[in-house]
């Protein structure tokens, strides 16, 4: 992985380093924050809400923005937000003034600027790189993602909110801020190429009318349409699952909470493994087959999870899990900057966000309310619930998945 990608590219990627050390300790301090604050299932289950709220609400929106802006600046800007609100959250602490609803004030706050700030990431690799770098790129990005957050950012976080409460939150806010000075080093000529005649004309058209394009493109694009269907429908029971684990973990395996950061290391080291290995996997069996096989083996692994009798057993079904997710999300990624013209990226992928991860908020609810009846049964009923659905999609993605890996015109045969 030395062959190099050009200087816009790596000053994304580096403030990507910067950005995912903050949301390691920022996805390990919240929650144990969290439940020191509440044991209510369904507040804790908010908290997972809140952070997917803003895909429902303002990702179409933001996606028009993101078109229609600077992308540096953005980001830049964003960043800057969420560099504020995780140090007042810290100040919070400090003065023993925080609530659980102050943290999910802030969380939904962090969440909304980070549709913004993924949204307008993702939209440069198109226009930065040419597209036989996408899967490299996105393995990159993935990689330092997990490899940070996972090994360094959520290890780390556990320990430091054993020492101090505040502290893993006064590192994530100034980790914010680092990283949206990277993002503004980016020479502003290098992603001077998104701006054009064509953007200019877009411009002068109605807020609501984009907005309508991006929701009918989406709706008239049939493999783009029945993607985004799987998708979602996985999306919200994979949050439904999900948003009392820590509850699951800390009660039930009885994990402590410093641990609990280095349990998610653990799982980040099948992440890392399949960063590395994605692109050669693609290669060899073909970007559809291993497609299917991880949005198989993840949604089976959640139902495993729920019946793991231990941490250990727990802990090596999350490495599995986490190497066939990360073959997912690249890949995946990689057939969207295929499928969607890059000129149109921030308002289609906006849009399709706005299903799959809006859909989130309300699972995330779903959950919080069935672990009433028992900390397993969200894990158990997701499990069921994604494994049927990844075996009944899964010709339509081993067939769409090598289709865009040719770069043919995609033709999917429903079936």
């Amino acid at each position: 992985m030395s062959e190099k990608l050009g200087p816009a590219f790596n000053r994304l990627f580096s403030a990507s380093v910067i950005s995912n050390l903050s949301d390691g300790l920022l996805a390990v301090a919240a929650p144990l924050l969290a439940i020191s604050l509440t044991k209510d299932p369904v507040l804790i289950s908010m908290l997972s809400a809140f952070v997917m709220l803003p895909w429902l609400l303002f990702a179409i929106p933001i996606g028009l923005i993101v078109d229609r802006s600077d992308k540096r600046l953005l980001v830049t800007f964003t960043n800057s937000i969420r560099f504020i609100t995780a140090g007042l959250v810290a100040l919070a602490i400090a003065t023993d003034t925080m609530t659980i609803y102050w943290l999910l004030l802030a969380t939904f706050v962090i969440g909304t600027n980070e549709v913004a700030t993924d949204t307008a990431a993702q939209s440069l690799i198109p226009v930065i790189l040419d597209k036989k770098n996408f899967e490299k790129a996105n393995s990159r990005m993935n990689i330092a993602e997990t490899v940070i957050q996972n090994f360094i950012g959520a290890p780390l976080s556990g320990f430091l909110y054993a020492t101090s409460i505040a502290l893993p939150f006064i590192l994530n806010s100034l980790g914010f801020l680092i990283a949206a000075i990277f993002v503004f080093m980016i020479p502003a000529h290098l992603i001077s190429q998104g701006s054009s005649a064509e953007t200019t004309n877009a411009e002068k058209k109605s807020f609501i009318s984009e907005i309508k394009f991006g929701l009918n493109y989406l709706w008239n694009d049939r493999p783009l349409r029945r993607l985004v269907a799987t998708t979602s429908s996985m999306g919200f029971f994979f949050s439904l699952a999900t948003s009392t684990l820590i509850l699951f973990i800390t009660q039930t395996l009885g994990v402590q909470a410093k641990y609990f950061g280095v349990l998610m290391a653990g799982a980040g080291l099948g992440a890392v493994l399949g960063g590395f290995l994605t692109p050669a996997l693609s290669k060899k069996f073909g970007r559809g087959g291993i497609l299917a096989a991880a949005i198989f083996i993840s949604s089976i692994s959640i139902l495993f999870q729920g019946l793991s009798p231990n941490v250990w057993v727990f802990g090596v079904i999350g490495f599995i899990s986490s190497f066939a997710i990360t073959n997912w999300n690249i890949l995946l990624m990689s057939c969207y900057q295929v499928l969607i013209p890059s000129e149109l990226y921030g308002r289609i992928h906006g849009a399709r966000r706005t299903f799959v991860w809006g859909v989130t908020p309300i699972g995330a609810l779903a959950g919080g309310v069935i672990a009433h009846s028992g900390l397993r049964i969200p894990l158990i009923v997701g499990g069921i619930a994604t494994t049927l659905i990844s075996l009944s999609a899964f010709t339509f993605i081993y067939r769409l998945g090598n289709q865009t890996s040719q770069g043919d015109q995609v033709i999917v045969i429903e079936g």
